[in-house]
């Protein structure tokens, strides 16, 4: 933001704003504002450059102590700047001209050129006489220059306007008369002429006017629009700017008609000069303007303006703090809570603002009373504007639900007491809603980083949360990071860059966030993403809100975020050997818990992340191994899960021979090698039962209705037995052969 005013001009061509030295090396004060970006725009084109404009083109501006449009404030720039005409063009309503006055100077010049055309036409050597005789522009017998009409404008067809006859041509009439004569004209003795007659000059009159030149008005074509803007642009007659808005929808990148477009275009930036009014300022001089205003640089081709030093693009950002404390000044009474408000309420609110539009900040004052938030709350105000939804599914949790949360998730999560704790702490306080500072509510609900040997839960856990807190397991959204192992991966959480093939698409995690602003994130195996990526959460976890590539913000203030990890998990094997073979009840929790913190801390510092950990280490959550009352636990629910799915697909009941599964299964896992897989090699264990039933079902094909009982024998093999229901008769069974 500054205080440039390009309304007041000297003799000289000084800036005539107060303050402002006449050598230029002065402060540059003056009594009207204007952004950043229209101050850097005057100064390319003194520079003698074209500029193109992109960003934030449909936003609200300050200009000269009021709001105005984009196109306004150009306009008014360019007009500043001595454009004795601006015309503005656009796709839909082709050329207009946005102030007064400019679209009858733009059809004088228009007209003008045609006069000195004509002119050098009429001065042509006498070989190119008609076939009359005459050189364009000797008289005829009326007095009258041949070829022009009562008003000195010659038509393009040489016709004079009115009648239809060819100066400097005797062009017969359908009547048989020829150009000069007169066929209205008397008899002798005074008597009309003939009705023939009338009917010819009847004819010659229709001929006239559909043969007359007409008025041109102004182009409609790109194409036409275009060269007249190169041919006024490139004479020093008078001084004019036009601007070109939207071209690149108008002319699609990569086809080759809109090339052609487009160095026609160019041709006219570059060819531009200075006018002759321009020359008498100070230099340095600006050229007649052909400026482009565009949403993205990146949908115009590439050589179209990189090719060309004498074309520079500025990029048109959101307002600066000075442009938005203006813009809070002047809608202050727009808000609730207005004549309440303080100058410190004022400067809150500025700060929480950013990133956002003009737009964006008048809807803000709508929002403040749609929502009975007043600005003196700025980060609720900003909140109910951003999510735009009238249920916070954080205000409609049951409080004793969240009070027993820690119960609730460890039926989920089994053996992982710490784990489940540590979670419930962190949503209790998010639901009483009570943090460090205004800044917490920017961040997200909770950040947490599961580490712990492989199969514990850690994933089970993040299902279990989002169930929980938000009612749908849907609201859980996992991320692979082993998919992110390569540096442009990184592009794929934010979205692609502007030019890039994808960008219009956005970023997977930020339009996940947009779209679901209440979610629980899952970042799994976190250790396998490139460190690029990993950059990519630091303004998240300290912000909350991340940009993608289309310049949009997704927040995740009202997010719980969740990164897993192994980080450690190769050494775990060798500290269950050091206990023995039952090293599972040897190893103390503290001993697991100290291994696996001190493995992440090295493992951020060896990628040269050391800043990443220091905002997850209060999150860090080390997930204990499975012991031998955990293997039991989750091997039933398992087992549930199988005997669930016979009963729905083939309502048959299955029942799992505990007396003889449990001592199995638990034997199985003591082993340190098995026992480092956690709760995945259970259900590898499990699979062999699996097995044994369907084969069972493939031979006896059990009735529905019947029981099937499952075991396995002294020597670890599975088996599976039909047994009679009480109406088959009692001690009836029938055993299947071994799975």
């Amino acid at each position: 933001m500054t205080t440039l005013d390009f309304t007041k001009f000297d003799e000289d061509g000084a800036d005539g704003a107060d303050g402002a030295d006449k050598d230029g090396t002065g402060p540059v004060t003056a009594d009207g504002m204007m952004p950043l970006w229209a101050v850097s725009l005057g100064w390319e084109l003194r520079r003698g450059r074209q500029v193109i404009l992109n960003g934030q083109i449909r936003d609200r501006w300050w200009f000269e102590d009021r709001p105005a449009s984009f196109r306004d404030l150009v306009a008014g720039v360019l007009e500043a700047r001595g454009a004795d005409v601006v015309g503005w063009w656009d796709p839909v309503a082709g050329l207009t001209f946005p102030l007064p006055g400019h679209a009858e100077r733009f059809a004088e010049l228009a007209a003008g050129r045609r006069g000195r055309s004509d002119e050098t036409d009429r001065a042509a050597p006498d070989a190119d006489a008609g076939p009359g005789g005459r050189r364009p522009g000797a008289s005829t017998g009326d007095g009258r220059p041949a070829g022009r009409d009562t008003d000195g404008v010659r038509g393009s067809d040489g016709l004079r306007e009115g009648d239809g006859s060819r100066g400097g041509e005797g062009v017969p009439g359908s009547d048989g008369t020829r150009d000069g004569a007169r066929p209205d004209a008397t008899a002798p003795d005074g008597q009309q002429t003939d009705p023939r007659t009338r009917r010819g000059r009847e004819r010659g009159r229709e001929r006239s006017s559909l043969l007359a030149p007409r008025q041109a008005g102004p182009p409609r074509s790109f194409d036409d629009v275009v060269a007249v803007v190169h041919r006024l642009v490139a004479s020093p007659d008078a001084s004019v700017a036009f601007v070109f808005q939207d071209v690149d929808h108008h002319l699609p990148p990569g086809q080759p008609e809109s090339n052609a477009g487009y160095l026609r275009l160019r041709a006219a930036m570059a060819d531009a000069v200075t006018s002759r009014d321009g020359l008498a300022g100070r230099p340095p001089h600006a050229r007649n303007a052909v400026l482009c205003a565009v949403g993205d640089v990146g949908r115009l081709p590439g050589w179209f303006h990189l090719e060309d030093p004498r074309i520079a693009t500025l990029h048109i950002g959101p307002p600066d703090p000075s442009e938005r404390r203006l813009w809070l000044t002047w809608l202050r009474d727009e808000f609730n809570g207005a004549p309440e408000a303080t100058r410190h309420d004022i400067e809150a609110l500025v700060g929480a603002t950013d990133g956002m539009s003009g737009w964006d900040i008048e809807a803000l004052a709508r929002t403040s009373w749609l929502r009975v938030a007043p600005l003196q709350k700025p980060d609720k105000l900003l909140e109910l504007h951003r999510l735009n939804v009238s249920v916070d599914p954080w205000t409609q949790l049951d409080r004793d639900t969240v009070a027993r949360a820690a119960g609730v998730l460890g039926t989920r999560v089994v053996g992982q007491t710490k784990a489940v704790e540590a979670v419930s702490a962190a949503l209790q306080a998010a639901f009483v809603g009570i943090d460090f500072g205004g800044s917490g509510t920017a961040r997200p609900r909770g950040a947490f980083f599961f580490v712990g040997p492989t199969g514990v839960g850690k994933t089970e856990l993040a299902k279990a949360v989002a169930e929980l807190m938000f009612g749908d397991q849907s609201a859980y959204a996992r991320f692979d990071m082993s998919e992110y192992q390569q540096e442009h991966a990184a592009e794929r959480l934010a979205g692609a860059p502007p030019g890039y093939i994808g960008h219009e698409q956005g970023g997977e995690l930020t339009r996940r966030v947009q779209e679901r602003p209440f979610s629980v994130l899952l970042f799994d195996e976190i250790e396998k993403a490139h460190p690029r990526v990993l950059d990519k959460f630091l303004q998240i976890l300290e912000d909350g809100r991340l940009t993608d590539g289309r310049g949009q913000t997704a927040y995740f203030s009202q997010c719980l975020i969740i990164f897993t990890s192994n980080t450690g998990a190769d050494a775990v094997q060798g500290l269950l050997s050091d206990g023995g073979e039952d090293g599972a009840e040897e190893v103390p929790y503290d001993a697991l818990e100290a291994h696996f913190t001190q493995a992440v801390e090295e493992k951020f510092r060896a990628i040269g992340r050391p800043e990443i950990y220091g905002r997850l280490k209060p999150g860090v959550v080390v997930f204990d191994m499975l012991r031998r009352a955990h293997i039991v636990k989750i091997a039933d629910r398992l087992l549930g899960q199988l005997v669930e799915s016979v009963r729905e697909r083939h309502q048959v009941e299955l029942v799992p021979d505990t007396a003889t599964l449990h001592p199995w299964i638990t034997a199985r896992m003591s082993t340190p090698e098995h026992q480092a897989y956690g709760g995945r090699q259970i259900r590898n264990e499990l699979e062999r039962l699996r097995t044994a039933v369907v084969a069972h079902f493939l031979a006896r094909r059990p009735s529905p209705g019947s029981r099937v009982r499952i075991g396995v024998d002294t020597a670890g093999t599975p088996w599976a037995r039909t047994e009679a229901t009480a109406g088959a008769g009692a001690g009836a069974t029938t055993e299947e052969g071994n799975g």
